[in-house]
């Protein structure tokens, strides 16, 4: 590592590598990307599930449908999807109109949690070949913007002309107190809570059409990132709770049977509760209490019934399929999600099984909490989403995107801006 680099990148996730593939194919800048864990993390390493259609994963504030078609191009050279191919759509697209919903079509790949981490190691090595200077598990822990120096976990201090922050959605905590040294504004009251559903195949056909189905309900409810094949339920570990989320295998994996994808109802907030992160963390650690620290989880059945279900409930006698999520806590999730949240979804669930029979069969499960945090939203100063001279942020954690490719395409954008300076 050097002691003075031209640009330097926090975080290696799409919106980070998009930077430094344009800034490296582009110019001869010395660039240093720094990534505080192993491996990159997020979308990129967790199922790697990717769209090719505006506006899915770009924040319409900020992006027109002309440059986002023409960014996404760029980024499907260096990801070289293999999309997935969709078939006789059109029934659903009917059945979802008579209905009021959208079936939004969308070009799609998806790499699978098994072969993302190799992806992502090939990106790293193709940056080093082009002289990126890329180091791992180096944190940045604070940032003397005078003097235009970052100041790392382990003391050392690296000068820099340009900075690009792309921390992620997990990277809050830490984006926020960056923001706070270099008194950035920010606005943070936007947060999507939810659940996620699981169930077996045969009662989400669609799946076999059309691989992550992306459904608009009145109500600001939507389907998000659904799984098959080898597909199953984790849980993802928060600062004071736990967050359910679902993967998939590739396709080399043999298929269990099941499917699952996450129900979302976005919510706006306003004074004197402002802070969608602050309101996350009251509904994740409510359900934590509820459900002995772990996420919690009911039979569709049971909901129906207005009761609990019990242990005994999950077993593969009665409902045929065990949850793969195996931790999660039986229980009621009428004590858990807010009744406004739960009556939004469960209305959205209703005419998703009217659209596609079979969804609320007894046997499906429904695990909660699956809780997406918008990003802090900084007052950009133009349209590269600068924040402040030579300070760039970008990707989910900045509000630029909400995915893969939204977020390669913020980093180009940020990476034009510093080469057009």
């Amino acid at each position: 590592m050097n002691e003075t680099y031209d640009v330097i990148i926090i975080g290696s996730g799409p919106a980070g590598l998009g930077a430094a593939f344009q800034l490296a194919e582009n110019s001869g800048k010395s660039v240093l990307l720094l990534e505080k864990t192993k491996i990159s993390s997020g979308g990129l390493r967790n199922d790697c599930k990717q769209n090719y259609t505006y506006p899915v994963g770009f924040s319409t504030e900020h992006w027109s449908e002309d440059e986002a078609d023409e960014l996404l191009e760029k980024v499907a050279e260096h990801l070289n999807p293999d999309y997935v191919q969709q078939r006789n759509l059109g029934i659903y697209v009917k059945r979802a109109e008579n209905l009021g919903v959208t079936l939004l079509n969308i070009k799609q790949a998806h790499v699978g949690t098994d072969k993302a981490k190799g992806l992502i190691a090939n990106l790293i090595a193709q940056l080093r070949d082009k002289g990126v200077t890329v180091e791992l598990e180096t944190e940045m822990s604070d940032i003397d913007y005078p003097n235009k120096t970052l100041i790392l976990a382990d003391g050392i201090k690296v000068k820099f002309n340009d900075l690009i922050l792309a921390p992620g959605r997990a990277g809050y905590t830490w984006l926020q107190k960056i923001m706070a040294v270099l008194d950035i504004n920010y606005s943070d009251n936007i947060v999507d809570v939810g659940v996620r559903i699981e169930a077996k195949e045969e009662y989400y056909p669609i799946v076999k059409d059309y691989y992550d189905p992306k459904f608009i309900f009145p109500g600001r409810v939507r389907t998000f990132c659904t799984n098959s094949g080898s597909a199953y339920i984790v849980k993802e570990k928060y600062e004071k709770y736990y967050s359910v989320n679902g993967h998939a295998y590739s396709t080399d994996k043999e298929p269990n049977g099941l499917v699952n994808f996450a129900m979302l109802k976005t919510i706006t907030l306003t004074d004197p509760v402002v802070s969608g992160h602050q309101f996350a963390e009251i509904l994740g650690q409510m359900a934590m209490q509820l459900s002995g620290g772990q996420p919690m989880m009911q039979r569709i059945g049971d909901f129906r019934l207005g009761k609990r279900s019990k242990k005994e409930t999950f077993n593969d006698d009665l409902y045929s399929f065990k949850p793969t999520l195996v931790n999660a806590t039986p229980g009621d999730l009428s004590l858990a999600v807010p009744s406004k949240i739960l009556r939004d979804i469960w209305r959205s669930m209703k005419l998703l099984d009217t659209i596609i029979p079979g969804i609320l069969h007894p046997s499906t499960i429904i695990y909660y909490p699956e809780i997406k945090t918008y990003a802090i939203r900084p007052d950009f100063i133009d349209q590269y989403f600068k924040v402040k001279e030579n300070i760039y942020m970008i990707g989910d954690g900045a509000g630029t995107s909400r995915g893969i490719t939204g977020a390669w395409a913020s980093g180009i954008r940020a990476a034009k801006g510093i080469l057009l300076n």
